[in-house]
């Protein structure tokens, strides 16, 4: 396996006397799409948030292509993309002008001139180019998220949820673009409640429970480890989830 494009070691978080996050590790590597699936508050998401750097970890340490999210954030952010599940963007720009809003920042304008429309054909809101923000479907404002995402030159994609109220076209041509990413090099973090997406797409499946890593590896070490005649992800996530999540 090529090296570690982001590592995370016993990571840590506490939301006062909540551990939303406790003592997870693991890497993904370039070419790799790796899913954390879980229950309900499992973490998942505060996951990607600490390793995007909008919430601080407790413990821990993340680097992403070596730099240290912590102490080398400038250089940690360049390499790294968010989708989050719930986009919040800026109303009162256009499609295109949020788009060289995100190009700026990286420093990626040309990747925009070059691809940027391309990018909109291929989820379909190229006719919304300059159209206000405001005026989309909670589905456009994510591909609108997945756009951004993708005219800077990341290395680590963090994808929460990143399917949620888009169209199925639009679903396939996100997909068809994360695996492109990978394919060239890059590495994919999935964060998703679609145990059959994140058992079509993911390389790898984390399975979370409170915090917790229960599980990790592909569908069939899962479903060995599970000890399960099912064929299907659900079915080994419950097998896995069930006992962990039952009240103490």
């Amino acid at each position: 396996m090529a090296d570690a494009l982001l590592s995370v070691e016993d990571l840590v978080k506490h939301y006062r006397d909540t551990v939303a996050v406790d003592g997870l590790s693991f890497t993904v590597a370039g070419g790799e799409i790796v899913g954390i699936v879980g229950p309900n508050g499992a973490g998942k998401t505060t996951v990607l948030r600490c390793i995007s750097g909008i919430v601080r970890p407790t413990a821990g340490r993340i680097t992403v292509d070596g730099y240290d999210v912590l102490r080398d954030e400038r250089e940690a952010k360049r390499r790294l993309a968010l989708v989050p599940e719930m986009p919040n963007p800026y109303d009162l720009l256009t499609v295109w002008e949020h788009l060289e809003f995100v190009a700026m920042a990286y420093g990626t304008r040309d990747v925009l001139r070059e691809h940027g429309e391309a990018i909109l054909g291929r989820l379909r809101i190229l006719d919304r180019r300059n159209g206000l923000v405001l005026t989309l479907s909670k589905g456009m404002k994510q591909k609108l998220a997945v756009a951004c995402a993708f005219v800077h030159r990341s290395l680590v994609y963090l994808l929460d949820e990143p399917l949620m109220g888009m169209d199925p076209r639009g679903q396939r041509e996100f997909l068809a673009m994360v695996r492109e990413a990978t394919s060239g090099g890059a590495a994919a973090l999935v964060s998703t409640h679609l145990l059959d997406t994140a058992e079509r797409v993911c390389d790898r499946i984390i399975v979370l429970s409170r915090g917790r890593k229960l599980a990790e590896g592909t569908v069939e070490e899962l479903r060995r480890r599970a000890a399960v005649e099912g064929e299907r992800l659900e079915d080994v996530f419950l097998a896995l989830t069930e006992s962990a999540e039952a009240p103490e």
